[in-house]
């Protein structure tokens, strides 16, 4: 049991890397206040641990009665997230979020959902993992209790990330958020990229 909960902190911690989401998280929500940019984090943690509990519970049989792939979910998400590192490479985001109030609140709601809930952290590989993790646990109520509580802590580690970033922002400024913005949204189309590679080798590997 000791060992299976290990493995699923180290795993989820890994796929959901949430240190790594803070750079990021600023890039996307460049042009917001303080406050909505809290109200931002909160509901996309909240719409992400839905969303693991959900594929947690009924993930695989819920694939396979849409007909959809484990790989075809990982390229459909990085084809979204490409798209989405292309607008902070040309500043076509920062741009939107200077439109007028109902534009901005639909934003806020928009972002919150994707990219920082989907892909980035209740992405594919993460679905994955908790698929996975669930099936090991073989309906055992303790261990799914303890995958629970593991999701959680993850995912509270995340918003912890995303309310910290704050700060990294002041200390940025704007000269600082323009660079990191362009910088961060070519590393993001890489991972994209990426994403969509390995859902290409998944789908074309032949089984073993």
């Amino acid at each position: 049991m000791i060992d299976y909960f290990v493995s699923a902190a180290v795993t989820l911690f890994v796929v959901i890397d949430p240190l790594g989401l803070a750079p990021i998280f600023l890039a996307v929500t460049s042009g917001f206040t303080p406050s909505e940019r809290r109200w931002v984090a909160w509901r996309s943690s909240l719409i992400a641990l839905c969303i693991l509990a959900v594929f947690g519970a009924i993930g695989h049989l819920l694939l396979q009665a849409l007909g959809i792939s484990l790989p075809a979910f990982r390229i459909g998400g990085g084809l979204l997230l490409f798209y989405i590192s292309f607008e902070m490479v040309f500043g076509n985001r920062a741009e939107r979020s200077a439109g007028n109030s109902e534009t901005r609140e639909q934003q806020l709601h928009y972002l919150s959902v994707f990219p920082l809930a989907i892909p980035l952290m209740a992405g594919p590989g993460a679905i994955t993992a908790i698929i996975l993790l669930s099936g090991e646990a073989h309906g055992n109520p303790l261990w799914l209790a303890g995958l629970s509580a593991i999701v959680l802590v993850v995912v509270g580690s995340s918003l912890a990330v995303y309310l910290a970033a704050e700060r990294m922002n002041d200390l940025l400024g704007i000269t600082g958020n323009a660079v990191l913005s362009r910088l961060l949204g070519v590393l993001l189309a890489a991972l994209a990229v990426q994403f969509v590679i390995d859902g290409v080798r998944t789908a074309f590997m032949p089984p073993s």
